[in-house]
């Protein structure tokens, strides 16, 4: 006769339950986060997915879509108009985040020292940032307007011929970018600012005590301790960047010759002018594919954080 032995779990074998006022507030939790994840997966998650789905359809916003799988993907490598304003945009990326970057970085320094009115110069900086894009275009273009602009008039009392500022393919990215980093130093100045205003002042006052010059102090205390204001500010910049509009909309509308439609650009033409949404669906698809790729990059590479230990 076989005996079954009953064997009772050990005490520390038992998994503990969660106190009831626990799951309690667990469930108030998700209530109160119900909302925001709601309006995540509805006016986020959901339209990616979306624009990636129409991305393999054949779409003129008029008739029924008709799938066509990849071939908008292998329509891309042909048309020229899109390889340009992918460069477009790389190009205008390259001429406005290093220079918008380091004037930001130049002013916060200037503007963190004890300087008379450093709080009224801060507000004038930021005042452009808070003007509209649109109406910042149309002020911008009669100023740069070859004909009648203000700029090329005060040139000419010095007898200095201005260029075709925005119809030259030369110039006019180059004057866009000029634009936005007019707009937007003064926004980026505010983060370094405060980055700069976190750094302990004991760090400083060490570093005189050891002689070190301004220089060396920038390089090895200021610099590696604003890494992630420096995250911040490059990883937001360049998303904006990639997805500038309103000003080349109403200062070049994209000319000439489409050397400043930038992608996203591209997409408001194909979508709007062309009426073919699958096709801007899948340049939407790159534009995406695109910014995640360099926000990764730029995430891991300022991974690392330097931390100074004086306690």
């Amino acid at each position: 006769m076989q005996t079954l032995v009953r064997t009772e779990p050990r005490p520390e074998q038992v998994a503990p339950r969660r106190p009831r006022w626990r799951r309690r507030t667990t469930v108030e939790a998700y209530a109160l986060l119900a909302p925001s994840i709601a309006g995540f997966a509805v006016f986020l998650l959901a339209p990616i997915v979306i624009v990636a789905v129409l991305s393999l359809y054949d779409w003129n916003l008029l008739s029924d879509p008709e799938f066509i799988g990849l071939e908008n993907y292998r329509e891309l490598a042909a048309d020229e108009r899109a390889l340009q304003s992918i460069g477009n945009t790389f190009y205008y990326v390259l001429l406005n985040i290093p220079v918008q970057t380091v004037l930001a970085l130049l002013l916060a320094l200037a503007l963190n020292a004890k300087i008379k009115a450093r709080n009224t110069f801060r507000v004038l900086y930021v005042l452009p940032w808070m003007a509209m894009p649109v109406a910042l275009g149309v002020i911008w273009r009669w100023v740069f307007d070859p004909a009648y602009g203000a700029l090329n008039r005060f040139l000419a009392l010095f007898g200095i011929d201005g260029a075709a500022w925005l119809t030259d393919s030369a110039w006019a990215m180059p004057v866009i970018a000029s634009v936005n980093v007019w707009q937007y130093t003064g926004y980026t100045m505010l983060f370094f600012l405060a980055g700069l205003q976190a750094i302990p002042a004991q760090l400083y006052e060490a570093a005189d005590v050891d002689g070190a010059s301004p220089v060396h102090r920038f390089f090895t205390i200021t610099l590696p301790l604003l890494r992630p204001a420096m995250m911040f500010v490059l990883i937001t910049s360049v998303i904006g960047s990639f997805q500038v509009f309103d000003t080349i909309h109403v200062m070049t509308a994209g000319g000439p010759a489409g050397s400043t439609a930038t992608l996203n650009y591209q997409i408001y033409l194909e979508s709007f002018t062309q009426r073919n949404a699958g096709y801007a669906s899948m340049l939407a698809v790159i534009l995406f594919a695109v910014i995640a790729l360099i926000t990764l990059a730029q995430a891991a590479f300022f991974r690392k954080r330097t931390v100074y230990d004086f306690s």
